[in-house]
């Protein structure tokens, strides 16, 4: 039986179905241990984590009989891909088994910050207040253009929800050919400054690269339309928020919701950065995560992991 060491939480019908083939070592606390993390790692053949657990070089290295590493979720920016390449590892990302809950959050928290203050208001009604001419203020979906930044599986799957509920979409994508079948139904955009120009809500679905570490900076921030709202459930990288922070301030965008940051998680600094900001909502990197999405993740990263063992024994 080979070793699986498991770093962070997994559906328990998933990792069951590991134990009844090799010996798993489930320990939620080495994501935040390295140390423990490598000594656990030396004599394992697959390595299974979520975004927070680092695997680096120097894990990689001391790991001589590593042959898979299972990632639940997509996002690969924590996964040394080189290191791993050159010691033949398969990394491997359960694949659009999360699109549908990041769809979800991405088409709830838009509405919910169209519709402006109407769902912020909750404490003054529990005062006895009626802020009713306040609270009617919001818009509408239909006639809005949702904006989205990567058009992958889960950029593609946010589109066709929210153009049933009236968006229309469009989106901005160098890697996805012109000719794919995705842009029949969502227009492509040939830059992000124009999609920044013409959307009223605006999402990203890009994965943190060297090229999109900073990408939604101060002059991004203001190019976009007054009041219209950014939605961030791709990596925290990828946004100035300090930036974001001073746009929802002065009140040129409408709102934002953040389920991702660049320390997770948060800090002191970054909860200060966002104490008091109005028109916003924070989530702790949860958008793709529901009960539904972890059972599909966990299950497909439980067959990726055993067919990987399998093939390294043929």
């Amino acid at each position: 039986m080979a070793k699986i060491v498991i770093t962070e939480f997994m559906d328990a019908a998933a990792m069951q179905s590991l134990r009844e083939q090799h010996d798993v070592h489930f320990d939620e606390t080495l994501v935040d241990h390295p140390e423990t993390l490598t000594t656990a790692v030396t004599d394992a053949a697959a390595l299974i984590v979520r975004n927070r657990t680092q695997v680096t070089a120097a894990l990689v290295a001391q790991a001589s009989q590593l042959k898979a590493v299972g990632r639940l979720g997509v996002g690969l920016d924590n996964i040394d891909l080189q290191a791993c390449k050159e010691r033949g590892i398969a990394v491997l990302p359960a694949i659009g088994a999360n699109a549908a809950s990041v769809a979800e959050y991405v088409l709830c928290t838009a509405m919910m910050l169209l519709r402006g203050p109407v769902y912020f208001g909750t404490g003054q009604l529990q005062q006895g207040h009626w802020p009713r001419a306040r609270m009617s203020k919001g818009h509408e979906v239909e006639g809005k253009t949702l904006g989205l930044i990567g058009f992958g599986s889960i950029g593609q799957t946010t589109a066709r929800l929210a153009r049933a509920v009236g968006f229309e979409t469009i989106a901005h994508d160098a890697f996805l050919p012109t000719g794919h079948e995705a842009w029949t139904t969502t227009r492509q955009c040939p830059s992000i400054d124009v999609l920044l120009e013409q959307a009223d809500v605006i999402s990203l679905h890009c994965p943190l690269t060297p090229q999109t570490e900073g990408l939604i900076s101060a002059a991004q921030l203001a190019a976009m339309k007054p009041g219209s709202i950014l939605i961030n459930t791709a990596r925290g990288g990828i946004v100035d928020e300090s930036a974001l922070a001073e746009a929802l301030l002065s009140g040129h965008l409408g709102g934002a919701a953040i389920d991702v940051f660049a320390s997770e998680p948060i800090d002191e600094a970054t909860a200060a950065v966002f104490a008091n900001v109005p028109n916003l909502i924070l989530t702790p990197h949860v958008a793709g995560v529901t009960k539904q999405s972890n059972e599909r993740i966990s299950a497909v990263t439980a067959e990726n992991v055993l067919r990987a063992l399998q093939e390294s024994r043929t």
